[in-house]
Formats: structure tokens, C-alpha cells, sequence
């Protein structure tokens, strides 16, 4: 998953939501160095990545990029799967998503200290350019995968993606549905567990 569905997944808890949302960039063992609430969004957004790798729904969005991206495929199904949280943002929560959004940046201002220097630096950008808002039009991922393609030094060719994208829209958008209905359930066992440890 992305960004916008590890934030959403880390529950109202706004020192597991960074940690959830920095963990990439958090490797190994060195997740202990942080707070507890933190350490468990690092752990949390592990067990979740794990989940959606090897889920058979998610498998099959990624199949039907697989020939033309190879390994990124993946990694666009994560934006795809963003753009739909975005889009249908009403079905999962009452609070809206510019104000979620805004809720969020400030924490990550009034977290700033603690986030990896990688996070740091991107951070501008991601507010400048609202990326999570803008998660919610195609015209949005349209300029993420150009961003990511470029990342990549223009070999991934995932700027074309949005053309898959649009030609199968309706099988994208219910394999999200369905899939991200479990990973909700699964999120919040997995946030009881970690919290109880």
C-alpha cells in the first residue's frame, strides 16, 4: 500500500501514524531507537506490507501490469490502490480528506525531529504539491507515477501507467474494494496485538 492507506490504516494515534508512515525508511532493528507508539506504526505498516504482498487479490492487479513493468508493477498497484482510498474517501470516514490531510501535515510539523532526514527533505514537496489530496484524480497519479518514472531515471516507464489505469478502471476499483476491506480487519487486529505486546 501506499501512503495515504498507511496513514489511514494506523488508526487516530498520531505517533503511530508517523512511525507507520516513515517505516520504509526505518530498517532492521534500528525501529527500537524510537518511541513505543512509533515503533509499533513501523511494525504495523511491516505487517502490512507483508499482507498485501501475498494477497490473491492484489495479485491479480499486479498481474495485469506485470508484462509491461516487471518489478514496479507492484509499486504502481500501491498508487492505483491510493487513488481509489482517495476517491471513495467518504465510504471509510466521516472526517473529510482535505481536513484529514491538513491534520496530518501538522503532525508531521509538529513531529518534524523525529522523522528520518529522507522524510525530512521530501516532506516540502509532499505539501506543496498536496500529493495525498491529489491522489483522488487521475490527472493526481498521472504526476506521482511521472515522479516515480523519474526516481527510477526514466527506465521503469511507470508514467504510462495511467493508461492501464483508465482502460481498466472498473476491475482496479473492485479489486481495491474487496481487498481493502480485509486489510481494514487485518490492520486492526494486527493494532490491538502491538499494542497489547
Amino acid at each position: 500500500m501506499n501512503y495515504l492507506a498507511h496513514i489511514y490504516l494506523s488508526g487516530d494515534n498520531d505517533l503511530v501514524t508517523i512511525g507507520n508512515f516513515i517505516a520504509d525508511g526505518v530498517k532492521g532493528k534500528s525501529y527500537k531507537t524510537y518511541d513505543k507508539d512509533v515503533q509499533i506504526g513501523i511494525l504495523l505498516h511491516r505487517h502490512i506490507d507483508t499482507f498485501t504482498d501475498a494477497h490473491k487479490t492484489v495479485r491479480l492487479s499486479t498481474k495485469r501490469l506485470h508484462s509491461k513493468y516487471s518489478h514496479y508493477s507492484g509499486v504502481i498497484v500501491d498508487i492505483l490502490y491510493d487513488h481509489f482510498l482517495a476517491k471513495n474517501w467518504s465510504n471509510y470516514c466521516d472526517i473529510p480528506l482535505n481536513e484529514y490531510v491538513d491534520n496530518f501535515y501538522n503532525s508531521l510539523e509538529d513531529n518534524f525531529e523525529i522523522l528520518p532526514a529522507r522524510i525530512q527533505k521530501m516532506m516540502p514537496y509532499m505539501m506543496a504539491d498536496n500529493w495525498l489530496l491529489n491522489y483522488a484524480s487521475i490527472e493526481g497519479i498521472r504526476r506521482v507515477l511521472e515522479g516515480m518514472n523519474r526516481r527510477t531515471k526514466n527506465i521503469s516507464g511507470m508514467n504510462k501507467a495511467v493508461n492501464e489505469l483508465e482502460e481498466f478502471y472498473a476491475e482496479f476499483e473492485g479489486e481495491f474494494t474487496a481487498f481493502f476491506d480485509e486489510l481494514i480487519l487485518f490492520s486492526k487486529e494486527k493494532l490491538k496485538e502491538l499494542n497489547n505486546d
